[in-house]
């Protein structure tokens, strides 16, 4: 790219402006770590190991299952699954023959499947067999001709009750295949694990990777094998310290979403590392993986780590082999790094970044200087820029709040089948991300929020995030969430949000007056509701979309 920007400076010792990308697909990536490192384990699920040269054998008998079903080259293959083995292989199976992984949220209701399912043109779907009597309720409405069913038992190393207590038996019975479904075992079980070809070209559409509906419904981000391939290579020249073959990499975020999918998975097998399989985000079942199998490397939003902190067992672990935390979807408080440095002494970075983005575009510096409450730095091989939040055209001073704007080799081709949509975001290269953010005289970005989320109450632009955070330093907090609700006489006025801390009494005059001492008058929330827990997404992001149309709805009612 050949320019100079100011956060150069700030870059650690070992870490390029910019980087010589490989031209390696995912799939011809897999299979160098599997003959450079064929005994190393890819997987540990729950226990049960599987080696690289064991995984990229299956990969090749779920690639020539997917040709005998009549899937070719650019055709979407639809996956819905947990953080489980057969995801990862369906995953690389499809870019081995060239065809395009459509990620589906197992959470999502019938509704939002089929929407989803068709909008991807899909006729294949990999999916668990729990889901099964969803999928055949909607199959119908869609274009699905085959559906694979993945037992969640196929590699469990112990009875599938352990990981799902609440399961009824009859839920997780064999299957009766025919009228288009199949069994993932016993399909595979006829395929020759011989080498294929990687028939899939470096320009070439990899993913389909959806967007949170936070403005309607889910959009489907077009992401290249180019996309994706660079983008773990950029995040992969970010740390240094970084061995192939030698890190573990705790995959609690879920492979459907892009952090998971590109920072965890694609960054794994390209760099032969170990990925320990965490198919549900339960806390403990968090901390027995890390007990048992010591991940150098710890992702996570700021919910999760927020529970570990608040799980006596957690507190109770010698956690001395990890090297770094990584929060993704929202920066983490001050508090929350200080109290994983003083566990581990390990380096906590925050990284920021969109679906469209692959999704890394900033990070913390994994040594030298840093700062507090920020990002971090563009990653090698990012353009950067923050433009007047009314026009888009005028770029901002720094230390001034405006637009967030990237320009990067990881920057998506646009949304699938939504030109218009594409067109709103995607300018002269500059994808325009809705953010709010600053950049400082080194090259720091703080995240102020979100366009759309931005209150504006008597002419004042009040963020909630500023708000959140603030309400996360009271000591009987353990989350928050701030919105803009209706008024007369302000046009918005502020509500929070907030979830006591187990065994805490807090009254709402206390949140106010602690608010008052620390904001502005306007920004100060005028109302406070308690609740249980905050609403939250299937990586832990808290979904203030939600309790805004919660709180429109009750206004409704009244």
């Amino acid at each position: 790219m050949g320019f100079e920007r100011i956060w150069h400076k700030s870059y650690p010792e070992g870490v390029p402006a910019e980087i010589d990308v490989e031209r390696i697909t995912l799939p011809e990536a897999l299979s160098r770590s599997a003959l450079s490192y064929p005994e190393v384990e890819a997987l540990i699920y729950m226990g049960k190991r599987m080696t690289y040269r064991e995984l990229n054998a299956l990969v090749n008998r779920f690639a020539r299952a997917l040709q005998s079903l009549g899937v070719r080259k650019g055709d979407k293959v639809a996956m819905l699954l947990p953080n489980i083995p057969q995801a990862v292989i369906a995953n690389y199976a499809a870019f081995r023959i060239g065809a395009v992984a459509a990620m589906n949220n197992p959470l999502y209701t019938e509704r939002e499947l089929a929407y989803q399912l068709n909008d991807q043109d899909a006729e294949v779907l990999v999916t668990l067999d729990l889901l099964i009597p969803r999928i055949q309720k909607i199959k119908p409405q869609t274009r699905i001709r085959t559906v694979i069913a993945c037992h969640i038992n196929d590699y469990l190393p112990f009875p599938v009750k352990q990981l799902f207590p609440h399961l009824k038996k009859e839920m997780y019975r064999r299957l009766t295949p025919g009228d288009g479904l199949h069994e993932f075992l016993p399909l595979i079980g006829t395929c020759s694990d011989a080498p294929l070809p990687n028939e899939v070209g470096w320009e070439d559409l990899g993913a389909l990777l959806y967007t949170g509906g936070t403005t309607g419904v889910t959009k489907g981000v077009m992401l290249t094998q180019a996309n994706l391939s660079t983008n773990m290579q950029q995040l992969r020249s970010w740390m240094p310290e970084f061995e192939n073959g030698k890190e573990r990499l705790l995959a609690i975020f879920p492979f459907f979403h892009s952090a998971g999918f590109t920072g965890l998975q694609n960054l794994g097998l390209y760099s032969a590392s170990t990925l320990i399989l965490v198919p549900r985000p339960d806390p403990n079942i968090i901390i027995d993986q890390i007990r048992r199998f010591k991940p150098t490397f710890v992702p996570g939003v700021p919910t999760i780590f927020v529970g570990l902190l608040n799980n006596p067992r957690f507190r109770r672990l010698n956690l001395r082999f990890i090297k770094h935390f990584i929060a993704g979807a929202a920066p983490l408080s001050m508090q929350t790094v200080q109290d994983l440095n003083e566990m581990t002494g390990a380096v906590i970075a925050n990284i920021y970044g969109l679906t469209e983005t692959s999704p890394m575009a900033t990070a913390t510096p994994p040594s030298g200087k840093q700062k507090a409450d920020t990002v971090g730095l563009p990653l090698p091989n990012t353009d950067l820029k923050i433009v007047d939040v009314e026009t888009g055209t005028r770029e901002m001073p720094l230390g001034e709040p405006g637009e967030i704007c990237f320009k990067g080799p990881q920057v998506m081709q646009g949304y699938y089948k939504k030109p218009e949509e594409t067109a709103a975001v995607l300018k002269d290269g500059w994808l325009y991300t809705g953010g709010i953010g600053v950049l400082d005289e080194d090259g720091f970005l703080t995240i102020v929020d979100r366009k759309k989320d931005m209150i504006i109450a008597s002419g004042y632009n009040i963020y909630p995030k500023e708000i959140d955070e603030v309400l996360f330093e009271h000591p009987k907090v353990l989350e928050a969430c701030t919105i803009g609700i209706p008024d007369e006489y302000r046009g918005e006025t502020v509500k929070a949000f907030v979830v006591r801390k187990p065994g805490e009494t807090l009254e709402a005059e206390e949140v106010i007056r602690f608010c008052k001492e620390r904001l502005a008058a306007y920004k100060v929330p005028k109302s406070i509701e308690f609740l249980e827990e905050l609403p939250k997404s299937a990586v832990g992001k808290v979904l203030r979309r939600e309790l805004k149309e919660r709180e429109i709805k009750a206004r409704a009612g009244r």
